[in-house]
């Protein structure tokens, strides 16, 4: 990061009671465990969901940490103003610059130049859309940090000199990134060694293969006069698989035409 600012402009006051090795954890067994750190208005807003279920529990096992980083702190004057009104007019308030640089320099201290290696992310609607490949990318960094914006977005000054990557969830406006963010994790830790406990479980679902996922069955064998497929009753792998890739291929080609094109052309969107 040469063309970043200067790690050396914080306040004193910030630098005091916030410190590089404040993100890291202190239990030596944890120090190389995937990390996402979250850079955000609401803090409080994780783990969320993050911290249920199977996500949860590998966030207890120590199989990834997650660092909230208060942007609030950061921020100018006696009321830690954030953001301002924008350049040039117009409504709603921008993030200033100076202030997310100093969260920033906190976020990204002590990780990797290698922005492949750790990626920096900012939630925003004008991103690239996030995809089952980004997610796998960032399972295979050491770690990532996302950036969660509010109001009417980030002064475009301090994302051009960070060289911050700008992602999407989907083509809708939230009102802030969080929830993104906690899509975007959710995601990603379920891709890390050990978080599912069964790697087959990625290898068949949706997008692993640039298809739909087919449909699932289980008991009763009938249910409401509903039958399961008897194919999938019968023992014969071979005749399972085909037809659960038939399934997928079916259901691929008449919900989502743009992966079925992609699939025809031989580039499925997870890698």
């Amino acid at each position: 990061m040469s063309d970043a600012p200067s790690r050396s402009h914080g306040r004193k006051s910030i630098r005091a009671t916030l410190q590089p090795r404040d993100l890291l954890s202190e239990t030596p067994e944890l120090l190389h465990a995937w990390q996402a750190r979250i850079v955000t208005l609401f803090p409080g807003a994780f783990p969320g969901v993050l911290g249920e279920s199977l996500t949860g529990k590998a966030l207890q096992e120590g199989l990834w940490q997650l660092h909230p980083i208060d942007l609030r702190p950061f921020g100018e004057g006696k009321h830690r103003n954030v953001d301002d009104t924008p350049a040039g007019g117009g409504a709603g308030m921008v993030l200033r610059a100076d202030v997310v640089s100093r969260a920033l320099d906190m976020a990204m201290a002590g990780t990797p130049e290698d922005r492949t290696d750790w990626p920096l992310v900012y939630l925003s609607p004008r991103g690239r859309r996030f995809d089952q490949a980004m997610a796998r990318r960032w399972s295979r960094a050491r770690g990532v940090t996302l950036l969660c914006g509010r109001f009417e977005g980030v002064d475009q000054r301090v994302l051009d000199a960070y060289q911050v990557e700008e992602v999407s969830l989907g083509d809708f406006v939230l009102t802030g990134g969080e929830i993104a963010a906690q899509a975007m994790l959710d995601a990603t830790v379920r891709l890390l060694p050990g978080v599912l406990g069964n790697a087959a479980s990625t290898e068949e679902e949706s997008h692993s293969g640039g298809l739909l996922e087919h449909p699932q069955y289980t008991r009763p064998a009938d249910w409401a006069g509903r039958a399961i497929p008897e194919v999938l009753l019968s023992g014969n792998h071979a005749k399972i698989a085909e037809w659960r890739r038939q399934q997928a291929e079916e259901l691929t080609k008449a919900r989502r035409p743009d992966l079925w094109q992609r699939h025809l052309a031989g580039t499925p969107e997870t890698r």
